[in-house]
């Protein structure tokens, strides 16, 4: 069995931004600090969240290590670093390690559609080039490419492999991954309307948009559910739910990213090509945010 890197809910972070957009350091140092004692077990800067997208290799450096730095190793940081490049993404790893990662998050190369065979060459090439443990991100609405059962077979026999973010909705696929590798490949939750069954079944906690937002709330409900305190789950899960569903209104992380200004983290608006969140998902998310708050989950 291998040792799991964390076990709850990690945040996967938002990048604030100043109205020029330039990285806005300052509030992300704030905001990894209230992600920390606010139950967060782990933080993931430079992912899908984080705009990784648009961020310069110089950028993702200054913000794994703003993160790193304000955590101090309190909670593992695990540096969002794939590409759909190879090379890139070796240079993303090198880069995040240098910057004080924890740990790497992997996506898969998308637009590429690789093969499986180029996928299994693509990860095991690049866990061989660093010593940080790694997490693969299976996202196949994003990118196009599923991790298939006999890859995730291969690469859980790679001793730094350590886990697998699960954005997939293919549950016969994920009941089949948690019944054979949950010892050797630990699964975690992409989605947040999923963190409820995938837990259940026995994943080891989420990797959270809703996070951002909600800390304690989405950290009590993957703990209630790692304390197989069921009833305390749903009841997280159902009055979380609505605003789960608000943050996936518009193309992630545009809805995220506005909302954290309900907060109090205002962290601008999105890099081009995403635009500014349009007027009635933001009364949208003001509605859900304040009834959340009503029941007492903020």
């Amino acid at each position: 069995m291998k040792q799991l890197l964390f076990r709850g809910m990690a945040t996967a972070l938002v990048t604030p931004m100043h109205p020029d957009g330039s990285v806005d350091l300052q509030t992300l140092a704030r905001l990894t600090e209230w992600q920390i004692q606010s139950g967060a077990a782990a933080l993931v800067p430079c992912g899908t969240t984080g705009e990784a997208a648009t961020l310069t290799l110089q950028e993702r450096t200054t913000v794994i290590r703003t993160v790193a730095g304000t955590a101090s190793g309190r909670v593992p940081v695990i540096a969002g670093a794939g590409c759909n490049d190879t090379a890139r993404a070796l240079e993303n790893c090198k880069s995040a390690a240098a910057a004080g990662a924890d740990a790497l998050l992997l996506v898969t190369p998308y637009y590429n559609k690789c093969t499986q065979k180029g996928l299994v060459a693509h990860y095991t090439g690049l866990a061989s080039a660093t010593h940080l443990p790694v997490i693969l991100y299976n996202v196949p609405s994003r990118t196009g490419v599923t991790i298939d059962m006999e890859s995730r077979r291969a690469l859980a026999k790679i001793d730094n492999i350590v886990g697998l973010k699960e954005a997939g909705t293919d549950f016969s696929l994920i009941g089949q991954h948690l019944s054979e590798l949950q010892d050797t490949l630990p699964l975690y939750s992409g989605n947040d309307d999923l963190t409820l069954p995938l837990v259940a079944m026995g994943a080891a906690g989420c990797i959270s948009v809703l996070g951002n937002v909600l800390p304690h709330s989405a950290a009590a409900l993957c703990n209630a559910l790692l304390q197989d305190d069921l009833p305390a789950a749903r009841q997280l899960h159902y009055a979380m739910l609505p605003l789960m569903k608000a943050l996936f209104c518009e193309v992630n992380p545009i809805p995220v990213k506005a909302a954290m200004s309900l907060v109090g983290f205002p962290c601008g608006s999105c890099r081009m090509p995403l635009s500014e969140i349009e007027p009635q998902h933001f009364a949208l998310l003001k509605n859900r945010i304040e009834s959340a708050k009503q029941h007492e989950l903020c």
